[in-house]
């Protein structure tokens, strides 16, 4: 498993908040979840119980009910099914806080590429 920065858990709380990270703090978010996702199969081996969570398409306010509804997610694993970023007003913050998460914990969190 891939370690990541410190600095993660500061963007978490950021992002957690519907706060916008600096331009710094993006380019690291995105060249940690990048280092992450490309070491990924294509095709991803899952063992349940797993919460598997539809279209996000960029709805931030659904994205923290799910987390609210579903409990600490250290303890959870999730399956994201792609379309997390488009209709929604905070497209930005929703991708950068389940790229935040998927940095912080890579075994649990698990994101559909489409």
């Amino acid at each position: 498993m891939a370690s990541y920065s410190s600095h993660v858990d500061r963007y978490i709380e950021t992002l957690e908040q519907c706060k916008l990270l600096t331009d710094t703090q993006v380019q690291d978010l995105c060249k940690q979840a990048k280092g992450i996702l490309s070491e990924e199969p294509n095709v991803l081996e899952l063992r349940p119980p797993i919460n598997i969570c539809g279209s996000i398409e960029g709805n931030f306010p659904a994205l923290q009910e799910i987390f609210k509804l579903t409990g600490c997610i250290q303890h959870k694993n999730f399956l994201f099914l792609g379309d997390l970023v488009d209709r929604g007003y905070y497209s930005v913050e929703t991708i950068l806080l389940l790229f935040a998460y998927k940095v912080r914990y890579p075994d649990k969190v698990n994101l559909i590429r489409g």
